[in-house]
Order: C-alpha cells, then sequence, then structure tokens
C-alpha cells in the first residue's frame, strides 16, 4: 500500500493494470458529462458577494429585515433613440414608444401574470398624461431619446427572461430608430453571453496551437494527442466536482472560466514534462514499463510538487472575503488537484498502452542526454546550450542586461490603477452596450443601479433628517436632482432613500461620490441623530467596499504565497538560497506583467495592433489574482528546471556544470511548455470581454518573459555568481526533512558534494 500510494508506485500500477484505470476515468467523465456538467449553470451567479460584512452588505440586509426588497426593486431601463432626428413629439415617435411599452407589459404578463399586475411604470407620454412632474426625466434635452424604468420584484425577478426581452427589443430596432434596455439583468447577461462566447474563442484558438506546439517539440503525432487528453479530461472533472461544491455554495460565474483556461494550459504542461521524461528514459535504454515507472518517480513527482506550490498560491485567495476571489481560488485549485490526479494514473495507462508508437512516424525515440553520466561538455551543445555558455561566461553582465529590461518594463506599474470596467467602455459589443452608452451620453449612467440610503429609527426622527440629507444631495455635484420617493416600511420604522449619481457607478469619481456621501453627506445631517443607523447601499457602495477589502487583504495574500512558496522550495531542494532567488525572481516577472498592462490598456501602447479595447482602470481583482497565478506557475518552470540541476549536482558536486546540464535538459519542454500557456492565455485575450483581454494578456506576457528571460538568463546568471552557495543550508536546518524531487534513479543515495558539505559545515561553525 506504502509504495502504490508514491507516485513511483501509482505509475507501476496503472502501467499493469491500463484498461482497468482507462474503464475508471471513462466512468469518472460519463458521469460528469451526463449528470454535473448540465447542472452548471443552476449553481451559478453572475452577483458579487462581499463576506466580511461591509456597510453596504449591512444595508441589504436592513431592507431585507424591513421587507422592503420589493420596493427597492431591481429594474431594466429601455432607451427608444431616433436616429434620424425625430423628437418625442414626433406621432411616429410616440407610436413605437406606446408598441414597446405594450410588448414589455405582454412579456411581464406571459411571465408571471400574477406579479406583472403589481409592476406599475409608463412612458413619457402615459406619465405626463398623469401630470406626474418626473416625466420630464425621461426625455434627453434634444428630445431625440426617451426612456421606460421598468420595475422588478423580487418574486418577477425569478421569472423575468432577459434575453427574450434583449431579442425583442433587438427586433423592434430600425434604420429609423435604436430600442435596447440597460440594466443590472441586461449588463449581467451580455457579461455571461459573452464569457461563454469567449470560452469557446479561447479554446478554438489554444487548442490548434497548442497541438502544433507540441507536435514541433515532440517532431511525432502521436505524443501530442496525450497531454491534450489529459487537459480536457482534468477539465470535464473540475466542472463536475463544482457542480458539487455548488450544492453547498453558489459559486461566482467566472469560476468556469478559470477551470477552462487554466485546466487546458496546466493539463498539457503537466502531460508534456511527463510524456518527455518517459521517452529519454526509453532511449536511454529502460523497457517499457520501467521507463514509466522511473518517469513516474522523477518527472511526475516533480509534478505533484509544482502543482502543490500552484494550489498553495492559488489557496490564497480564499484569503479574500469575496465570492469572486473564492469562486476563482477553489476553480484554479479543483482543476489543478484534477490534473495531477489524471496525470498519475490516466497517463501512465496511455502510455503502458501505445508504448513506442507514442514516437509514430518516427521508429525510434529521440535521444536524450543521460544526465547521470553527462558532463559539462555535454551541456554546451545545440542551440539552448550554445545560449548558456553565453550566459554563464559573462553571467554579471548577463544579470544586469536581463534584470534591467524587466525593471523597465515594470516602471508604469506605479501607474497602476484598479477599479471596475462594467460601464459602457467595458461591455463587449451588444445592444447593451448602446443602450448604457445612450443614458451616459443623454442622461445619467448611474439610472442603472442608484445608490440606497437606508435610515433605521423612528420616523418622526429620521423623516427630517433625511429631508436634510436630500436638500444637500440636490445641492451636490454627485447626485442627480430629484430622487426618487421615500419608501417607508410598515412598521415606519426603516426608510429607503434612492439617489441617482451623475457618473456611471463603476468609476472612481462613483466611489469618491461615495465616500463623500458616507464621510460628509451623512454626518452633517442624519448622523447628528444617535438613535438613527444609516448605511449606504448599490452596486457602487459594494464595489466601493470591496475596494477597500482588496486593499486590506492583499498584503496579506502575498505574506502568505511568498511565505508558503519559501518553506516549500526550501524543503524540496534543502536551501535557503534556492528559494530566496526564485521569490526575486518571480516577483520581476510579475512586476514586468503588471508594467505591460498598465501601458497597453491604459495607456493604450499597441491597443490596435492587439485588437484590445482600452481602458482606463485594470479590472481590480486582476493584479491579485494574476499574482497567485502566476507565482504559482512559475514556481512550475523553477520547481522543473532547479530539480534536474539538483539531481545532477548530487551526482557531481559541480555546481556550474549541474546548471547548465539542467538547462539544457529542460529548456526545449520549458519553452514548448511556455509557449502552450500563451497560446491558451492568448485565446482568453482574444475574447470580448475587457477584463478577460487584461487577464489573458498578463498571463501570456508573464509565462513568456518567465520562460526566457528569468529562465534562460537570470537563472543561470545568478547560479552561476553564487556557485556552491545556491545549496546552502544553515546548520541549525539540517534537520528538516529530505525532500529531493527528482533523483534516485539510477542511484539509491545522492552524493554529497565535498563543496556543499563544506558549506554547511562552516555555517556549524
Amino acid at each position: 500500500m506504502r509504495n502504490l500510494l508514491s507516485t513511483r508506485g501509482l505509475a507501476r500500477f496503472s502501467a499493469n493494470h491500463p484498461w482497468q484505470v482507462i474503464a475508471g476515468w471513462v466512468v469518472i467523465i460519463a458521469l460528469a458529462a451526463v449528470f454535473a456538467i448540465p447542472n452548471l449553470n443552476s449553481v451559478m451567479t453572475s452577483d458579487m458577494l462581499l463576506e466580511n460584512n461591509p456597510e453596504s452588505s449591512q444595508g441589504t440586509d436592513a431592507i431585507e429585515r424591513a421587507g422592503l426588497t420589493d420596493l427597492a426593486p431591481v429594474s431594466e431601463t429601455i432607451i427608444i433613440q431616433s436616429n434620424n432626428g425625430l423628437t418625442v413629439d414626433d406621432p411616429a415617435f410616440q407610436q413605437l414608444t406606446q408598441q414597446v411599452t405594450d410588448d414589455v407589459r405582454a412579456l411581464l404578463l406571459e411571465w408571471d401574470a400574477n406579479e406583472a399586475d403589481q409592476i406599475q411604470f409608463g412612458n413619457y407620454y402615459e406619465l405626463t398624461a398623469q401630470g406626474i412632474p418626473e416625466a420630464a426625466f425621461t426625455v434627453s434635452p434634444d428630445k431625440t431619446v426617451t426612456i421606460i424604468n421598468v420595475p422588478f420584484s423580487d418574486e418577477m425577478v425569478d421569472h423575468v427572461e432577459v434575453a427574450e426581452l434583449m431579442e425583442h427589443l433587438d427586433a423592434i430596432s430600425s434604420d429609423e430608430f435604436t430600442v435596447a434596455t440597460a440594466g443590472m439583468l441586461s449588463v449581467n447577461e451580455a457579461f455571461t453571453v459573452a464569457s461563454e462566447e469567449d470560452i469557446v474563442t479561447g479554446e478554438a484558438i489554444g487548442i490548434p496551437v497548442a497541438i502544433i506546439i507540441l507536435g514541433i517539440v515532440f517532431g511525432a503525432v502521436v505524443a501530442p494527442l496525450l497531454p491534450l487528453a489529459i487537459g480536457i479530461t482534468a477539465i470535464a472533472m473540475a466542472l463536475g466536482v463544482v457542480v458539487i461544491a455548488g450544492q453547498f455554495v453558489e459559486q461566482q460565474t467566472f469560476i468556469t472560466n478559470i477551470i477552462t483556461v487554466l485546466g487546458l494550459a496546466v493539463g498539457i504542461d503537466y502531460a508534456l514534462f511527463i510524456v518527455d521524461r518517459y521517452r529519454e528514459f526509453r532511449s536511454n535504454g529502460d523497457d517499457r514499463r520501467l521507463a514509466i515507472e522511473h518517469a513516474g518517480a522523477t518527472a511526475t513527482k516533480a509534478v505533484v510538487f509544482s502543482a502543490g506550490t500552484v494550489i498553495f498560491a492559488l489557496a490564497g485567495l480564499w484569503i479574500v472575503p469575496n465570492n469572486i476571489f473564492r469562486s476563482l481560488g477553489l476553480g484554479a485549485v479543483i482543476v489543478v488537484a484534477a490534473t495531477v490526479l489524471v496525470s498519475l494514473t490516466l497517463l501512465p495507462a496511455m502510455l503502458s498502452l501505445i508504448g513506442d508508437r507514442i514516437n509514430w512516424p518516427r521508429r525510434k525515440a529521440i535521444v536524450s542526454i543521460d544526465t547521470s553520466h553527462a558532463s559539462e561538455q555535454d551541456a554546451y551543445g545545440g542551440f539552448w546550450g550554445n545560449i548558456t555558455r553565453v550566459v554563464m561566461r559573462q553571467p554579471i553582465v548577463s544579470a544586469l542586461l536581463a534584470a534591467g529590461l524587466l525593471v523597465a518594463c515594470a516602471i508604469p506599474v506605479f501607474q497602476l490603477n484598479t477599479g471596475f470596467n462594467s460601464g459602457a467602455d467595458g461591455l463587449p459589443p451588444s445592444d447593451t452596450r448602446t443602450a448604457v452608452q445612450i443614458l451616459e451620453e443623454n442622461f445619467s449612467a448611474g439610472m442603472i443601479s442608484p445608490v440606497r440610503i437606508v435610515v433605521e429609527g423612528p420616523r418622526e426622527v429620521s423623516e427630517p433628517a433625511i429631508a436634510e440629507l436630500v436638500a444637500l444631495a440636490d445641492e451636490s455635484p454627485d447626485f442627480v436632482p430629484g430622487n426618487d420617493p421615500i419608501v417607508w416600511s410598515e412598521d415606519n420604522n426603516t426608510a429607503i432613500l434612492s439617489l441617482t449619481l451623475t457618473m456611471p457607478s463603476s468609476t472612481q469619481e462613483a466611489f469618491d461620490a461615495i465616500k463623500r456621501l458616507r464621510n460628509d453627506l451623512i454626518p452633517q445631517t442624519i448622523g447628528q441623530h444617535g438613535e438613527l443607523q444609516t448605511w449606504v447601499t448599490g452596486e457602487s457602495a459594494m464595489s466601493t467596499d470591496m475596494l477597500a477589502s482588496l486593499t486590506k487583504f492583499t498584503p496579506w495574500v502575498f505574506l502568505f504565497v511568498l511565505g508558503l512558496s519559501f518553506v516549500l522550495l526550501t524543503l524540496a531542494f534543502r536551501s535557503i538560497v534556492v528559494p530566496v532567488t526564485a521569490i526575486v525572481l518571480n516577483l520581476l516577472s510579475v512586476g514586468a506583467s503588471y508594467g505591460l498592462m498598465v501601458l497597453v490598456f491604459q495607456k493604450g501602447f499597441l491597443i490596435d495592433f492587439f485588437g484590445f479595447q482600452r481602458s482606463p482602470v485594470i479590472e481590480s481583482w486582476i493584479p491579485l489574482l494574476l499574482f497567485s497565478i502566476l507565482f504559482g506557475l512559475s514556481m512550475d518552470y523553477h520547481v522543473f528546471l532547479l530539480s534536474r540541476i539538483r539531481e545532477h549536482y548530487d551526482i557531481s558536486g559541480r555546481n556550474r556544470e549541474s546548471v547548465a546540464i539542467g538547462l539544457r535538459t529542460t529548456a526545449r519542454i520549458i519553452t514548448g511548455a511556455a509557449l502552450i500557456m500563451v497560446a491558451v492565455f492568448a485565446g482568453m485575450a482574444a475574447g470580448q470581454v475587457v477584463s478577460f483581454q487584461q487577464m489573458g494578456f498578463g498571463l501570456a506576457v508573464a509565462v513568456l518573459i518567465d520562460a526566457t528571460v528569468i529562465r534562460s538568463v537570470l537563472v543561470p546568471a545568478t547560479m552561476t555568481l553564487i556557485g556552491n552557495r545556491n545549496w546552502y543550508l544553515p546548520a541549525w536546518l539540517q534537520w528538516l526533512p529530505d525532500l529531493r524531487i527528482e533523483g534516485g534513479v539510477g542511484h539509491d543515495t545522492p552524493v554529497v558534494p565535498e563543496s556543499a558539505g563544506a558549506l554547511n559545515a562552516a555555517s556549524a561553525d
């Protein structure tokens, strides 16, 4: 049993029982495909939930506690705009507006006849006929645009088919009139549809490019199919697990994007490393089963350890009390864990059945370097060997040039602005985006998501205080004069005041307005009455609280990820120098990625060349998510490279030679793996949603930097300069367990180099 639980033992078992292992995985994937994945949407939410109970959440709870959810409803704003200069005074304009109004009422009756009777709304003409003063606010200054605000009760929201509404309005639109809707329901629908389309686009780009790169790396046709099968299997399993997890906690919709992209990238990468090591052992004389076993004891062991660093890095996202981060973290952890499980079992089983046919159309495996008998002369052959020779001959110059380039790329990070791309510029191209743009140009985009001020206390005290607040708000440039009627609970102990921002609700200006409302306007009015409790809620308030939460918890995530990475690398390589160097180099890579994101998206550098949308902000959740993912993936490559270096160093005791051997034996595979990841992430960046464009670009650039500048230049340069001190472990840490990732194939006990022993002995003195 003990042997079975080792990577070597699992590889041996799977190779000896391939059909049973494959049959087991077929059953698992079939169950996921039939029962789990079709129910994926039922466990998803597009809402952002703050789980540290900030003021905006407390305000929402107060609304529910008072039974006022139906009186502070979700709404859609339908926009009717003349494209040829007609005004609301024209009969054709009035006729179309009334047709749209009647059609919407008919749809409401179709969705829920009982609730539809409770929904009261009207167009400009109806409100004017009833003598309602607010009618004037439903027409643009030039009278070419009118809006219809349609509120939905909580019960009605559950029955609204917003996609049907959007399609119906689009059918009414013509060259003469633009008819569309804007609101939280339609905005969420637009993002959801675009996200699903982006997944398809990403796969359509990433998978074919990955196959081509795998074919080039392996020099074969069959070999590329195995990594691809591993990635797809891991994704299917992860989606099934998400559906199970969703029965207990609803997941944010972004979880499917991270599972698809990360699962494809990591799944292909891990399988690539294992398959390549298997081919290496076969070329060095091992029979099929022994080569699988040895690959399990070396490359698969490295995969398990690397995946552990990725999982711990991404688990740091759970520190942030926000359903977006926790769902993204959960999805990433699940898919990486699924990839490891598939790599441990299914991959050896498939290798056992395919055998040397994996090299087809070649008849023999590509000859590889036997690292156990390689010398420094062997390390400098070929393309990568020549690069290594140049770098290691001039390590100081190489390190300064490479580090200088990364620092230069990172400089724009000091101008990084984080926020939310949920305004018109952040929406994917759609009728909803058009509607939001019309609102921003002719009314106020803040109409989509008004600010809710919840006041709890006796009405005789709160009513005059609220009137004072309204007077100040009407004078403020932050809010549109003329607020909605104040809503009171049945016991007259809770009131809701709705204010409309004069700017889009997701901008920094809106967040500043929320802060002024909380810190200045409310304390000057309602805050003067100690018996009243007040909360500011709504989308802008929630976004403000989310940014504050990120500011508070980001340092803790950084400390968690960096600290845990240091501990894991120290255990893996029995050195404190290797972890410090790895962390510094990875931070350089992440910083350069941040800087290039700012340069492209905020500054617009080469924005048209890449086909991206320019944005004044980087999506608030991206920097932290990028850090966690990139740190995990960077450690992947670092572990694979260092494990080969340490493997040879344990045999030879010669640092310079070991660095050169490690680089030559891993450079082709690491570069191929990185290019595959770049292709997958570029597929994400090719989508419509600007936040995914930023995410995909940041990941692709960072991985490319990591596999080229970091692994090919900075790692050999710094390790050459540091010399045998790379493997320094203080005497007081000698008790740490020896968890060498690779080695043990061809020799049972690692050779302790004299230089390393002397260094550690000196540290004891």
